[in-house]
C-alpha cells in the first residue's frame, strides 16, 4: 500500500513532535522510578549505550531537536530493559530507527525534526520513549511458552533521538540523553515483540468546546497479545480512553503523565481478538482559556496544537516490526 508525502510528513513530525508516555509516569503499574539526580549511567555489560552531543537551551526557550546517528552495536542484538536519562529541563525523549539515514551521522537539527528524507519506503519506527528525566522499561520474561520478550536492533541500525526540552529559567542550560539498551546473549530464545502506535490527525475542537470527544478505530494483528498500553494527549485533554469493544482497557486524566498499563505475565496479556482485532481510542477535549477563541486541531505545540494517540508494545512482532495506524488506517 502506498503512503503518500503527507501521511510521512505527520507521522515524522506528529509522533516525533510531543511524545508519548510510552514508558509509564504514573498511574497504574508506573514502571518509571523516582529520582533526584539524573547522572550518567555506565554502560551495560552487553548491549550498548547512546550519548546525545550536549547543547544549550536559552533560557525561556522550549526546543524540539533531533541527533542522528547509527545504533552502535556491531552485531544484531535483542534487547531486553531500555533505560533512559536525560537531564533537568527534559520533556521527553523518543527513539525511532529508519530504513536509511535520515540525516548524516551527527547531524543536530531543530528543523524539521524527524522529516528529513522521510518517505513511504523510509517511515520511522518508534523503539523507545520516556517522559520522566530517569525511566526504564524492562520487558516482560515469560510469552507463555517460557521464552522472554525482546525487541530486535540490527548492528549499525540508523537512527535518531527526538528530544524535547522547556527552559523555563532565566539562565541557559546544557542538556543531553543517555539510552542504555541491555541486551540477551546471542544465543538466548525469544519472543519479538516491537511497539504498536495510534495516531489521530484529524483532531479538530472548535472554538470554546467543552467535553469535545476525538475517537477513532485501528486494526490490531489477528493473533497479537499486549502487555503494555498508553496514551498521548496535550493540555486540552481532560481524558483519554483506550477501549476494546466495550471493555475499557487504558484510561487516564492526566494528560502530561497518563501511566501505562502493565500486563507482564502470560495470565495477564492482552488480546483485543474479542473485539473483533480492533481498538478504540478517544480523547476528551476542553478548549479554554488562551486557546478558547480558535479552533484546535493536530499539531506539535503542546501549548497550542492538540494529539491523541494510544501506545502500547505487542507480541508476536513479525521481523521485529513497529506498527502505525494512522487514521484508522494500517497499522503498516
Amino acid at each position: 500500500m502506498r503512503i503518500g508525502l503527507g501521511f510521512a510528513f505527520v507521522l515524522a513530525t506528529g509522533l516525533a513532535a510531543c511524545g508519548s508516555d510510552g514508558t509509564g509516569g504514573g498511574g497504574d503499574d508506573t514502571m518509571t522510578p523516582d529520582a533526584n539526580n539524573n547522572t550518567d549511567p555506565p554502560p551495560p555489560a552487553r548491549g550498548f549505550q547512546i550519548k546525545s552531543p550536549e547543547i544549550t537551551i536559552k533560557a525561556g526557550e522550549e526546543i524540539t531537536y533531533c541527533w542522528y546517528f547509527k545504533t552502535p552495536n556491531t552485531e544484531d542484538m535483542v534487547v531486553k530493559k531500555w533505560s533512559s536519562v536525560m537531564t533537568s529541563g527534559s520533556h521527553h525523549m523518543i527513539m525511532f530507527t529508519t530504513t536509511s539515514p535520515v540525516q548524516p551521522d551527527g547531524t543536530v537539527s531543530a528543523s524539521q525534526c524527524g522529516v528529513g528524507g522521510a518517505s513511504a519506503q523510509n517511515v520511522p519506527s518508534w523503539i523507545y520513549a520516556a517522559q520522566n528525566e530517569v525511566a526504564e522499561l524492562a520487558l516482560p520474561t515469560d510469552d507463555g511458552t517460557g521464552k522472554p520478550l525482546g525487541q530486535i536492533i540490527t548492528k549499525g541500525k540508523p537512527a535518531y533521538l527526538q528530544m524535547h526540552y522547556l527552559n523555563p529559567s532565566d539562565q541557559d542550560i546544557k542538556v543531553h540523553v543517555v539510552v542504555n539498551a541491555e541486551a540477551f546473549e546471542a544465543t538466548q530464545a525469544f519472543t519479538p515483540t516491537a511497539p504498536y502506535i495510534t495516531f489521530n490527525g484529524n483532531i479538530n475542537i472548535p472554538p470554546g468546546a467543552m467535553g469535545d470527544v476525538e475517537t477513532q478505530s485501528c486494526a490490531t494483528p489477528a493473533g497479537s497479545k499486549f502487555w503494555m498500553m498508553s496514551t498521548h494527549a496535550h493540555k486540552q485533554a481532560v481524558k483519554t480512553e483506550v477501549k476494546a469493544g466495550t471493555d475499557t482497557v487504558f484510561s487516564s486524566t492526566d494528560w502530561e503523565h497518563p501511566g501505562a498499563k502493565m500486563w507482564m505475565t502470560p495470565t495477564e496479556f492482552y488480546s483485543f481478538g474479542a473485539a473483533g482485532n480492533r481498538l478504540t481510542y478517544s480523547c476528551t477535549y476542553n478548549n479554554t482559556g488562551s486557546n478558547a477563541q480558535r479552533t484546535i486541531t493536530t499539531g506539535d505545540s503542546a501549548a497550542t496544537d492538540e494529539m491523541c494517540m494510544a501506545t502500547g508494545y505487542y507480541f508476536p512482532a513479525a521481523n521485529g516490526k513497529s506498527l502505525i495506524c494512522y487514521n484508522g488506517l494500517g497499522p503498516f
